[in-house]
């Protein structure tokens, strides 16, 4: 079967084999499905090319049947034109995507990275797992038999255009946020604090790629899977990030990303002092492969 995310900064697909239980093929792409979205409330025409060439791309490269499940998040839920979006995209490629609210794709989210922390036999009866997007951010944790999970409009795609300079983002982040620390808050004083922290998505994997010598081409998810990142480190890949020639930034983290992994960074950095932890693990996994299990699941 075939698992599609559009997210707002990333379309990201998946070849799954259900009886087998492995990864045929993966595909993802930039598409920056957000693209002036927070400015004037509509996915632009330039955006909705960039998602159908991908999804062609995505096409060519796997073996698309009649198992295809494709889901949208975040830039596609605030979206005005939302409806016309999606029609033009079905008409173009034949894949129909469901916008799915964001307790579904936290759900989906947990799913996965449940399932490849079992693989890396990493044990924690309790966990934080946050999931920082190009339009919103989703924080879940997660006490044994419990799961609470709220979504968040903060991402690094709407953050970054909102306020443009890395400076105006850092001033902004504390208000941006308080919505996030007060959940965090409410969950620590009505639960307990979680054992552990875990993060998925873009910003947290392409900084676990610098630390272990990677660049967006030669990105090894089964090499990320596991990484362990402390929060001091943050501002030391921030920084070597800010200081390359702007050629070799778009050769490190991809082509269009540099910005919004900076944007993404100050986000990361935020989470670790609200959930009070100096240490994360990050996994590659996300909504991409909890679609594809949840879907072979109900096989």
């Amino acid at each position: 079967m075939i698992a599609i995310d559009l997210g707002s900064n990333t379309l990201r697909a998946l070849e799954y084999d259900c009886e087998k239980g492995k990864y045929i093929s993966v595909y993802e792409k930039v598409v920056k499905t957000a693209d002036g979205l927070a400015e004037h409330g509509f996915v632009n025409e330039e955006a909705v090319s960039r998602v159908i060439t991908a999804i062609k791309e995505a096409q060519e490269k796997m073996v698309f049947s009649s198992l295809v499940k494709a889901v949208t998040t975040e830039a596609i839920r605030r979206a005005s034109n939302a409806s016309e979006v999606l029609a033009k995209i079905e008409r173009e490629t034949g894949v129909s995507f469901e916008i799915i609210s964001g307790d579904e794709e936290a759900r989906l989210t947990l799913l996965a990275v449940q399932h490849r922390l079992s693989k890396l036999q990493y044990a924690s009866d309790t966990f934080v797992l946050i999931d920082i997007g190009g339009g919103s951010t989703e924080l879940i944790f997660h006490y044994g038999d419990e799961t609470v999970s709220k979504s968040f409009p903060v991402g690094i795609v709407t953050i970054a255009q909102t306020y443009e300079t890395l400076k105006n983002i850092e001033k902004a982040l504390p208000k941006e946020m308080l919505d996030i620390q007060m959940f965090c808050a409410e969950m620590y004083a009505t639960k307990a604090k979680v054992n552990s922290f875990v993060a998925t998505a873009g910003t947290p994997t392409t900084v676990a790629a610098m630390k272990l010598g990677f660049n967006y081409e030669s990105y090894d998810a089964s090499k990320i899977n596991g990484t362990s990142l402390m929060l001091d480190e943050l501002d030391l890949y921030l920084n070597k990030l800010l200081s390359m020639p702007f050629e070799e930034r778009e050769v490190t983290v991809g082509t269009g990303r540099s910005d919004l992994i900076a944007a993404g960074i100050l986000i990361y950095k935020q989470l670790y002092m609200m959930l009070e932890f100096d240490r994360c693990v990050v996994v590659d996994d996300g909504l991409r492969e909890g679609v594809a299990l949840d879907f072979c699941n109900k096989l």
